[in-house]
């Protein structure tokens, strides 16, 4: 793995792990953006994590570049010898797939899709060689996800599917991005899941839809009033397939103020996840039958 550092501009500076996204990146990238952060480097404004890199936004009247530069590079080598092992949460999140909402965006953007034919999920069904697209469903919410990222828009997470890489999904974005996207669509682009948290643009293939409030600016939402975001970096995800029956009932309960989501506190080892996949995963899934 060649970290690659480059300036941005006059006050920033960016360090990628690698081109690609893995979790050993994520690790590498998480354990330098908190060692950047315990350093208290004067002059440095904000440290803003990604899925595989992060930047650095200091005053340059403040920390000559070269300096802040030098300074980002010796902390390399306490990253790559970083504990991979987080203490985290596990969150079910339901999913109503197939839904009439997303499925009328779909066919409203028809034109813009690499397969005017058909739906998003049987497209994406077909390109990753499932014979169905409940089967295509099935891999989607059988095994767990990690949040590598929020952002983009306030709030929305990227979610990276805790399989072997050759058993990861991957759909291509929309050829021309849409000019509308329901609020809280399960989408996925590349090789990462995600939920709209606010209505508007969107180029990700739509999968479904959660009842569950992920971001709330004014806080009046039950479980997001100490802090607006509900996902972190760092978190995991289990979809929970719903009906168009429980999705009211949830809707209603988060309108109400009385929902509170499915979550409990685990922790994730890279090592023990990288040498029994499946027996970790099933491990993650079985705390929240405890909640």
């Amino acid at each position: 793995m060649k970290t690659r550092y480059s300036y941005g501009g006059d006050e920033h500076i960016f360090v990628e792990m690698d081109e690609e996204m893995s979790l050993d990146a994520f690790f590498k990238s998480l354990a330098m953006s908190n060692a950047a952060r315990d350093a208290k480097i004067d002059g440095v404004r904000e440290i803003c994590p990604a899925n595989a890199s992060f930047q650095v936004r200091y005053d340059p009247e403040v920390i000559a570049p070269e300096d802040m530069m030098a300074k980002l590079k010796e902390l390399e080598a306490k990253a790559e010898n970083a504990e991979k092992r987080l203490e985290t949460r596990i969150v079910e999140v339901p999913v109503f797939y197939q839904d009439p909402w997303t499925h009328d965006c779909v066919m409203r953007f028809r034109e813009r899709h690499q397969d005017p034919s058909g739906t998003d999920l049987e497209y994406a069904a077909r390109i990753n060689g499932y014979p169905s697209v409940e089967a295509f469903i099935e891999a989607h919410h059988s095994q767990p996800w990690f949040v590598s990222m929020v952002g983009f828009v306030s709030g929305l997470p990227f979610l990276y599917q805790l399989v072997e890489r050759d058993k990861q999904i991957e759909v291509p974005k929309y050829l021309k991005p849409r000019t509308d996207t329901p609020k809280q669509t399960v989408g996925y682009g590349g090789c990462f899941s995600c939920v709209y948290s606010v209505r508007g643009a969107g180029g990700y293939q739509m999968f479904g839809i959660t009842p569950m409030t992920i971001f709330d600016a004014d806080q009046k939402v039950s479980y997001l009033k100490d802090f607006m975001v509900f996902f972190k970096p760092g978190d995991i995800v289990k979809w929970k397939p719903i009906d168009r029956a429980e999705y009211d009932r949830i809707l209603k309960a988060v309108e109400e103020g009385t929902y509170t989501p499915r979550i409990a506190t685990v922790t994730f080892d890279l090592e023990e996840f990288n040498a029994d996949m499946e027996g970790t995963n099933a491990k993650l899934m079985e705390a929240l039958n405890d909640v």
